[in-house]
């Protein structure tokens, strides 16, 4: 039963931390009360009740209790656990860990539903993936697209004239035309914005059908979308430097 003042939420874990001699501070993602920071006592202890469910790549059915800087996490029951799959691989757990740092920095104190469900879904996803790069792309895109500045891909993102266009800037909003391009754009082929969009909406078999033809669009793909990503989130993403450097 839950104690007065608590309440329970569905969460997913994006980053922990040690805090004290025996406890860890959980950051949760949850479905109804947005980020959550929340101390979970003694699941450093050997004898823990919920010490293993408390870690990345699980969601779960927590027990709150508010508090002033921090929240106690009084209880957690597994919901699913997506890290079979992920981490044994190196690509696909590096993804993963990108999209919770995404989640993250994304996140703020009020409820965001759909936040919380694209990263249960992408979490889904990435277990079996392929290409675990296009699903992290997949999911910025989909979070750029809730957030409300998703990147223009077919009209100017300056001047509104129809595409196709060549040239992307992500200052600018996306695709900018000829007239428009302002120093320092990226020179693209139309088709990756094209497919960009697809990706945006859930046509991965699409995306992934074309990049067998063309391999190089999953490295045009990701450079657009993380330049976007990084210029409107204004949030430090490390992670993808990793990838900055594959």
């Amino acid at each position: 039963m839950a104690r007065r003042g608590s309440y329970r939420d569905r969460a997913v874990v994006v980053r922990t931390y040690d805090f004290a001699e025996a406890d860890r501070v959980v950051v949760l993602l949850t479905r109804e009360h947005g980020v959550v920071r929340a101390v979970a006592r003694g699941v450093r202890r050997a004898k823990s009740r919920f010490g293993s469910r408390v870690q990345l790549f699980v969601d779960l059915d927590v027990l709150l209790y508010p508090g002033a800087n921090l929240a106690t996490l009084s209880g957690a029951d597994t919901v699913h656990f997506y890290g079979s799959g992920i981490i044994e691989d190196y690509e696909r757990y590096t993804a993963a860990c990108a999209i919770l740092e995404i989640a993250e920095g994304l996140a703020h104190a009020d409820p965001d539903p759909r936040l919380y469900e694209a990263v249960v879904d992408a979490l889904a996803r990435m277990q079996h993936s392929p290409e675990p790069v296009l699903e992290l792309d997949a999911f910025a895109l989909t979070v750029m697209r809730v957030s409300g500045w998703a990147p223009q891909l077919f009209a100017c993102a300056q001047c509104n004239a129809p595409g196709p266009h060549h040239s992307f800037h992500p200052a600018s909003g996306g695709a900018v035309c000829s007239h428009c391009r302002p120093p320092g754009s990226f020179d693209v082929d139309p088709e990756v914005l094209h497919l960009m969009w697809l990706l945006s909406e859930g046509h991965r078999g699409m995306v992934l059908g074309a990049a067998r033809a063309h391999p190089e669009y999953l490295h045009q793909i990701h450079r657009l979308t993380v330049s976007h990503l990084r210029w409107h989130a204004e949030v430090r993403l490390p992670s993808l430097a990793i990838f900055d450097r594959g």
